[in-house]
């Protein structure tokens, strides 16, 4: 019975078990954009009316839009590599793609 418990906490230990959920990961990327001070300044502090991914750029970065009642921003986040030998979930960091119209 040792062995069973044993075997079964080792797996639960593995990298793959160590990911997040599309949901989890989705919110810890709006996190990082709301956290950004230069997405805040680029709306103009203006309510935030929606938040879409709305695709992947030719590096690989999620492309985010921002809309505001007067802006479409575009926003790129990029996952941050973890340390060597480390596994767990990526911080995020936030560029403007493409300011408001």
């Amino acid at each position: 019975m040792r062995v069973c418990v044993f075997a079964i906490a080792a797996l639960c230990a593995t990298p793959a078990m160590s990911m997040v959920s599309g949901f989890y990961d989705s919110a810890n990327k709006i996190a990082a954009i709301f956290a950004s001070g230069a997405v805040a300044d680029a709306l103009g502090q203006a309510p935030v009316g929606s938040v879409s991914e709305i695709g992947t750029s030719k590096d690989g970065a999620g492309q985010w839009m921002i809309r505001t009642q007067d802006c479409d921003l575009i926003v790129e986040v990029i996952a941050q590599p973890l340390p060597e030998g480390m596994v767990g979930t990526p911080d995020y960091a936030v560029q403007i793609a493409k300011a408001c119209d």
